[in-house]
């Protein structure tokens, strides 16, 4: 039975920023992302219909944090 392996991870080049940079653009990621999840819970609070739309609309901000972080390249679409 043949093994199947993991698909290797990308290659992304960290050397080109410096470390000081990396550091900045991290805090600034975990702090949206804890005013994203402070708003939401504050938004249950005024009422549950806000609450709800702020989680359905917390969930692609977050998203897009966590993909902004990784730095993937883009997808190349086959035409």
């Amino acid at each position: 039975m043949p093994q199947i392996t993991p698909p290797m991870p990308p290659l992304v080049e960290h050397d080109e920023e410096r470390p000081a940079g990396r550091v900045r653009t991290h805090l600034v990621q975990i702090v949206l992302a804890g005013l994203t999840i402070f708003a939401t819970v504050w938004l249950y609070q005024v009422h549950l219909l806000l609450g709800l739309t702020a989680t359905f609309m917390a969930k692609h901000i977050l998203v897009a944090l966590l993909a902004a972080g990784l730095r993937l390249p883009p997808r190349e679409t086959k035409s």
